[in-house]
């Protein structure tokens, strides 16, 4: 199966549709009038459906077995048709969208079912999403026009005896995101090195500014003394984040001091130096921290 271990948590809504053909007017008021022989046709199909949304892992072998919190399913009749809608909702880190096709498309065979034995041209056709909301897809900012620098805060690095890593993963997350790296740079764990490399950038209008190191607790961590005192405005949830996301991975993430905050229309972020560190923060925080800069020009949060 498909690694998803690197996703969060997100609500996930998914709505499928099939639709079953009947050959008369007389099946239609057959189900109406509950006189199908086999019984009650929409009760005993939802019940079917439900069952089938909780057993999709285990007919399609690529699918996550995932906690199903609301499954539902609905029917509206047009003329000789009937509609089949299946809504699944779980807060997970993969999607329902299979398991609601699922759903339906068990919900419109168990209604031939019970309906072949009085009509012989019944049939299934156009199962497919509706919609589907959660994760990545609901994220419409881009990083398309967004500006970043990454700034390795490393005193071996900066000497050379060490190669930089996080920050490279670093980049390689923005770029995923279309963001323009508009400086890379490695400097030691200075003080007025950090704070110098701060107030450039946020005089010539840097949206993300990302710190790499030396929020640890180290003698020589002290990126977030050089950051906290120039912020305008700290983001607490953005630190919490990290810091859940890394907690859920590596008991070590409680001793991290990532810090997340704004001067100006300018975002900044101290994050581990470590490679896993910078990488799974990243993960924990984006696309979703991109949606700041529409906030700055007036965007409210749908």
């Amino acid at each position: 199966m498909v690694d998803i271990t690197h996703k969060n948590n997100t609500l996930r809504i998914a709505t499928a549709q099939a639709i079953v053909k009947v050959g008369s007017e007389a099946t239609i008021q057959a189900i109406q009038n509950g006189t199908v022989p086999k019984g009650d046709v929409f009760e005993m199909s939802r019940a079917a459906g439900l069952l089938a949304i909780k057993k999709t892992p285990d007919i399609l072998p690529d699918c996550h077995p995932l906690p199903i919190e609301f499954g539902g399913i609905q029917y509206e009749i047009e003329g000789l048709e009937i509609k089949i809608f299946c809504t699944i909702k779980t807060i997970y880190k993969t999607g329902v969208e299979v398991e609601a096709m699922h759903g339906a498309s068990v919900v419109a065979l168990n209604i031939y079912d019970m309906l072949k034995p009085i009509d012989k041209q019944v049939e299934i056709w156009n199962i497919r999403l509706l919609e589907k909301k959660g994760g990545k897809s609901d994220y419409k900012a881009k990083g398309a026009s967004i500006s970043a620098a990454v700034i390795v805060c490393s005193d071996s690095i900066s000497q050379g005896q060490k190669e930089d890593r996080a920050g490279k993963v670093i980049i390689a997350n923005l770029e995923s995101h279309g963001v323009e790296i508009s400086e890379y740079s490695i400097i030691p764990d200075e003080v007025d090195q950090i704070q110098e490399k701060v107030k450039s950038h946020v005089k010539n209008q840097t949206h993300l500014i990302i710190f790499t190191g030396g929020t640890g607790l180290s003698p020589r961590d002290q990126t977030p003394e050089a950051i906290l005192p120039l912020l305008e405005r700290r983001i607490p949830g953005m630190e919490e984040a990290i810091r859940s996301y890394g907690q859920n991975r590596t008991n070590y993430s409680m001793l991290s001091r990532s810090v997340a905050g704004t001067i100006g229309d300018s975002l900044i972020l101290a994050l581990p130096g470590s490679t896993n560190g910078a990488k799974e923060s990243m993960q924990a925080i984006f696309p979703a921290a991109l949606h700041i800069f529409d906030i700055f020009k007036g965007a409210r949060h749908s």
